[in-house]
């Protein structure tokens, strides 16, 4: 059957809507823990407990956490589900290419070691399949600063929420909120390169798919 195939531009859009989100409610969370090591700077307010300003921005803070981690549940899901419907995609384009089975776009994030390289296999295989054959050339610059950011992200100060729920003083409750401020900027820069790549992954491909000879129904 002849014909274009057809990229998944709404799955796109959701699944950068979900990462975008995520982003915007970790720089929220980023704010509140700012203020919050800014009150631990000064002396502790000793008023009501319904007017002290640290248990209002804490509550802010613990809030903010809880969304931030539902979003980032929810962009991991809708990247992985972009993912296996640009492999659908890629099949068409290159089929040879794609080195790993299915299975591995769910494996591939839970399981140790594979984690640390099985998800941008993916990504430098659909990379390579948008261009023209005796160009295809898997990796780019850009796709290292994306999975390098993201796995310094995954892997800076994870026990830092831990630290701070163990905190008995004002000095360790202030070094963990620096190291969890410290992580969400990592977290906002991942998320971030993740659009880009999404989207430069899908004109790259919408261009090789007006060229291909066959044609692909995608939930767009």
């Amino acid at each position: 059957m002849s014909g274009s195939i057809r990229v998944p531009r709404g799955q796109a859009r959701f699944a950068s809507g979900a990462l975008a989100a995520f982003a915007l409610v970790t720089l929220a969370a980023l704010l509140a823990a700012w203020q919050k090591y800014q009150l631990l700077a000064g002396p502790l307010a000793s008023g009501p407990y319904v007017d002290n300003p640290l248990v209002e921005v804490d509550t802010y803070f613990r809030n903010l956490t809880g969304w931030r981690t539902a979003l980032l549940v929810m962009a991991l899901l809708q990247f992985s589900l972009w993912l296996a419907t640009m492999r659908d995609v890629a099949d068409v384009l290159w089929r040879k290419g794609q080195r790993r089975r299915r299975a591995w776009l769910v494996f591939g994030w839970v399981i140790p070691v594979a984690q640390l390289f099985v998800p941008k296999m993916f990504v430098n295989d659909l990379w390579a399949a948008s261009r023209p054959e005796p160009q295809r050339r898997r990796g780019h610059p850009l796709l290292t600063a994306w999975w390098l950011s993201v796995l310094i992200a995954a892997n800076a100060y994870g026990g830092a929420s831990a630290d701070l729920k163990k905190a008995v003083s004002a000095a360790q409750a202030r070094h963990a909120l620096r190291q969890i401020m410290f992580s969400d900027g990592l977290d906002i820069c991942a998320a971030g390169l993740s659009i880009v790549v999404m989207w430069q992954l899908m004109r790259r491909l919408e261009r090789a798919s007006a060229i291909a000879p066959a044609e692909v129904q995608t939930a767009g």
